[in-house]
C-alpha cells in the first residue's frame, strides 16, 4: 500500500493506493484498510488486466536486427565506464 498525506482547506487528507476486488456488484479491499466506519471516502478506478503481457515482448523480437553491430555497441560500453569526469580528489 502506497500512502500520502495532504492538506487541504486546513484538513489533513489520505490517500492511499491498495488493490481491490470487485465482486457481486461490491468492491473489497485486498488488504487491511483502516477507515473510521461510516466515513465517505472517494474511489478512483483503474482496470488492471490480468492476461499475460508478453504479447507486446514476443511482437519486439528482432526488431534491433541488422540495426546495430552488436559487438561494437558491448565494446563502446565497456570503453565509456573508463571513462572518469570526475575531478581528482585531494585529501591535504
Amino acid at each position: 500500500m502506497r500512502g500520502h498525506k495532504s492538506k487541504i482547506n486546513g484538513e489533513i487528507n489520505m490517500r492511499k493506493t491498495i488493490g481491490t476486488k470487485f465482486t457481486n456488484g461490491v468492491i473489497k479491499p485486498l488488504e487491511k484498510v483502516y477507515i473510521e466506519e461510516g466515513k465517505e471516502i472517494v474511489v478512483t478506478i483503474t482496470e488492471v488486466s490480468l492476461k499475460p503481457q508478453k504479447d507486446a515482448f514476443e511482437k519486439s523480437a528482432g526488431a534491433w536486427k541488422d540495426l546495430i553491430n552488436c559487438d561494437e555497441l558491448i565494446k563502446n560500453i565497456y570503453s565509456d565506464r573508463l571513462i572518469s569526469t570526475r575531478p581528482e580528489i585531494n585529501l591535504k
